[in-house]
């Protein structure tokens, strides 16, 4: 099987500050918006450290490399009393398992020196935004039924085997008209779809 041969650009920390942006305060007992807080959270070595984490840590899923998604999730966090980062949830969806793997990373962090207000440890939200870009180019149905996944696509509100959609798309489509891709559940236990042989099976929503 070839190789996709796209390049690997992620775009880390574009978002988030630590002094003087609109953060969310939790104090425990009421819920505040401030613009600036006495001491911010901070993280171990500081913001180089937080991007030098995330560039390590964070892998393309296999799913979005084969299909070329692209495309960038704002996550919000919260920075808890004791520096524990929690509550971390994605404010968007670009599919291909994405999302859950821009949670695990920040999932993953290092625990933080928390925000201190009026003397007191305090909770913190912030967003940050990471973007998977893989570059546009061409997929190959042979490649995407070689390997360890299965895939079903969504065409003008049907849904197609990989063989069907080939008579629609050709051998081949480009990246940039895949809408998302999702985990497919075969509600309707349709027998066409079902790939015991395959790790799992995402469903691709083509756009048009």
């Amino acid at each position: 099987m070839k190789r996709l041969t796209f390049s690997l650009l992620l775009i880390l920390l574009t978002g988030i500050t630590y002094a003087g942006s609109t953060l969310h305060i939790d104090t425990g007992k009421s819920n505040k918006v401030f613009t600036a807080i006495e001491h911010p959270p901070e993280y171990p070595g500081g913001p180089l450290a937080f991007n030098k984490h995330i560039a390590e840590n964070l892998k393309y899923p296999d799913v979005a490399r084969l299909i070329g998604v692209n495309g960038r999730i704002v996550l919000t966090f919260v920075i808890d009393r004791d520096g524990k980062v929690v509550e971390v949830t994605p404010t968007n969806c670009i599919g291909a398992g994405c999302e859950s793997e821009a949670v695990k990373v920040l999932q993953s962090l290092k625990t933080w020196q928390p925000g201190i207000q009026n003397g007191k440890p305090v909770r913190v939200q912030y967003r940050v935004p990471i973007s998977f870009s893989i570059g546009n180019g061409k997929v190959k149905l042979s490649d995407l039924r070689a390997s360890n996944y299965g895939f079903v696509f969504k065409i003008q509100g049907a849904l197609y085997t990989i063989d069907e959609a080939q008579n629609i798309l050709g051998k081949s489509f480009l990246s940039d008209r895949v809408e998302i891709a999702e985990p497919f559940y075969n509600a309707d236990n349709d027998s066409k779809f079902i790939m015991p042989d395959k790790k799992e099976i995402y469903v691709v929503k083509m756009k048009g």
